[in-house]
């Protein structure tokens, strides 16, 4: 197994302000505030507030799954049926070829792209038993671990709202998906916050004075056809524009030509 994805967050080091220092935490037992060595910290489980119930090592280790190199395939799904919610990491799987599993791995791949399922099981990774999708990718099978079904929190806690809407606000609203829609290509998403971060830091390494622009929180459009129709109206100039230019580029392409015959 090797990750598939990494975090490319900019990460910060906690300083004394001014100084360049670092700043250290210790371990300190709450109420007496003295310092506790890593020997003597054990696990606790809250059952309700304030009160925790011990468990050491030992004990953990006791009823730890089985340690195993072995990934158990108890089902195949339609690649469609599992919900994205579900996946939580991804994972390029590779094939044991001092075992002979060049084989049985090419076999698994290839009959997965054939019949569009998904493989799913279990398997235990660092002490810690996961629910597994195992799915062809780009000649690879790529292994997603999963959330279990009592892990997804209802949909009840996010509150929604089943508002009114006209008919022409569903037109339009279609309209602007119709024409905003495309063929997926990762490639023209960038995360711009973290460019800008790096950027800043950049400038201050160099001792630039780095003014911070006012924070612009967008409103809520009360009139939600005006916001449509302008949504719309953006959308088809946007669209023009990029035609405009490779038009403009197509006609250079051909000049360029026509000079290189006529020399």
């Amino acid at each position: 197994m090797f990750l598939a994805t990494e975090k490319k967050d900019v990460r910060f080091h906690e300083l004394a302000k001014g100084t360049g220092r670092r700043v250290r935490h210790r371990r300190v037992a709450e109420g007496s505030g003295e310092e506790v060595e890593r020997a003597e910290l054990v696990k606790g489980y809250e059952l309700e507030k304030g009160k925790f119930v011990e468990l050491t090592p030992e004990e953990l280790e006791a009823v730890q799954p089985e340690k195993s190199n072995a990934i158990d395939i108890e089902d195949f799904v339609d690649l469609d049926e599992i919900d994205p919610m579900f996946y939580e990491k991804s994972y390029y799987l590779a094939p044991d070829t001092k075992r002979g599993g060049g084989k049985p791995y090419t076999l698994l791949r290839k009959t997965l792209e054939k019949k569009n399922k998904i493989a799913i099981g279990q398997f235990v990774m660092r002490s810690k038993q996961y629910l597994a999708a195992v799915r062809p990718y780009d000649g690879v099978l790529v292994l997603e671990t999963m959330f279990y079904p009592d892990e997804i929190r209802p949909k009840s806690d996010a509150k929604t709202t089943d508002a009114k809407v006209t008919d022409r606000e569903m037109t339009m609203a279609t309209q602007l998906i119709d024409g905003l829609s495309t063929e997926w290509d990762p490639k023209r998403y960038r995360d711009a916050y973290r460019e800008r971060v790096l950027d800043l830091i950049k400038k201050k390494a160099k001792g630039k004075e780095v003014v911070a622009e006012p924070e612009v929180t967008p409103e809520v459009p009360r009139d939600l056809m005006a916001a449509l129709q302008a949504s719309y109206e953006a959308m088809q100039s946007q669209r023009k524009g990029k035609r405009g230019a490779r038009k403009a580029h197509t006609r250079r392409s051909s000049s360029g030509q026509r000079r290189k015959r006529s020399a």
